[in-house]
């Protein structure tokens, strides 16, 4: 689903680049996706996809930081403290104020 999802994103981005049939059809192309992004369909598959991906970010960190063990350095190792901290007391921002959700 991803790979397809990925060409035919490949090929509109494609052709509106390339395309010289003016900008009605560029506009016509830009509701049509923001249409597509705004359906609760396409939303809820979104939302899912970065679930999993929390997920399974989450495991590897767990799975790395059983076999590194006390080998990482402190700099490192205070920078990891703090982020948990952060994430554990509610704030879902980065350093870039962006959400994790």
């Amino acid at each position: 689903m991803r790979y397809r999802l990925t060409f035919v994103a490949g090929v509109v981005l494609g052709y509106v680049l390339g395309t010289r049939a003016g900008r009605e059809r560029y506009e016509q192309l830009k509701k049509s996706a923001q249409q597509l992004a705004q359906n609760p369909a396409v939303r809820n598959t979104a939302e899912t996809a970065a679930h999993q991906g929390r997920e399974f970010a989450g495991k590897a960190y767990h799975a790395v930081s059983d076999k590194v063990g006390d080998r990482m350095p402190d700099s490192v190792a205070q920078r990891v403290r703090t982020l948990r901290e952060r994430t554990t007391h509610g704030s879902a921002e980065d350093d870039w104020g962006t959400s994790n959700t």
